[in-house]
């Protein structure tokens, strides 16, 4: 069996799963691979599956499958998985930084120190502690940031329609979370549904000066309704690690006020690609018998 890792991942993992197969880097072997393990930069949509006739089952090591043509691939006979559980910490923990970096205008501070600037009065700081942290969906990272929140002496509410319960936040409609809220963290998949779900109109109904936190999907946002958010003050602030395109290009975000971005780097930290290890082996297993 010939296992294409089609992305990067820990440098352990090819020898880890040598028991299974022979590992392969090579894209050139495309139509060999049996089984084909990607992350987030690679696309597997209907052009690469017509490529990959011996495939039979597709790993993405990530939250979320929308990289994937899930339905053609069914229809192929082909099995589609991806590894949830292994990336909560690590997106939650950017999620938390990223909210914590906008209201203390850290990026500002370290960046007009280096200008030889003493910005002490301009850079006033706001705290997280006692403001409103909403989250629209409350799954693993959901969770984690909820736990971090609340550790901070934030009160925190969600909506999400697939929870009915939570044991670390009120759960409310959207536009509850909309209007009540001083930060927003989006934890939700890329559906018809989610897609443009932060617009015009549903920034209308937050509270003036509220921030956004994206580390879902950047399909999720409206990049233009934000940016002018952003310029007519209506927001604060507006942080991201996820976009239209990666890496943007003529992305409205770029040019404005207040956003800070990261080069989609929710999952990419050292124990998290050692969890995805851990999750891509275990199914592996299941896959394989062994």
């Amino acid at each position: 069996m010939v296992i294409l890792l089609a992305d990067a991942f820990a440098p352990d993992l090819p020898g880890r799963l040598a028991e299974f197969g022979e590992v392969t880097s090579d894209l050139a072997r495309l139509e060999e691979a049996e089984v084909i393990i990607v992350r987030s930069k690679t696309k597997v949509d209907k052009a690469m599956i017509d490529k990959a006739p011996r495939c039979k089952y597709i790993i993405r090591g990530g939250v979320g499958v929308d990289t994937i043509d899930v339905e053609y691939a069914k229809s192929k006979g082909i099995a589609v998985d991806n590894t949830p559980e292994a990336s909560s910490i690590a997106v939650a923990e950017l999620a938390f930084a990223l909210m914590i970096a906008m209201p203390n205008h850290l990026v500002a501070a370290d960046n007009s120190m280096k200008q030889g600037k003493w910005l002490k009065k301009e850079l006033e700081r706001t705290e997280l502690y006692g403001k409103t942290l909403g989250l629209i969906g409350i799954g693993r990272i959901g969770r984690e940031l909820a736990l971090r929140a609340k550790a901070f002496g934030m009160k925190v509410i969600a909506y999400d329609k697939y929870v009915a319960t939570s044991d670390v936040a009120e759960l409310t409609t959207l536009d509850e979370v909309y209007a009540n809220s001083d930060y927003i963290s989006l934890h939700t998949p890329l559906t018809d549904e989610t897609r443009g779900m932060i617009n015009a109109a549903s920034i209308a109904k937050m509270k003036k000066g509220a921030y956004i936190i994206n580390t879902c999907r950047g399909q999720v946002v409206v990049e233009q309704d934000v940016a002018d958010a952003l310029a007519s003050g209506r927001l604060a602030g507006y942080a991201t690690d996820v976009y239209h395109k990666e890496p943007p290009e003529n992305s409205p975000l770029l040019g404005a006020p207040n956003v800070l971005c990261t080069p989609h780097l929710g999952a990419s930290t050292e124990e998290n690609l050692l969890r995805l290890g851990d999750a891509i082996v275990t199914r592996l297993k299941k896959y394989t018998g062994k």
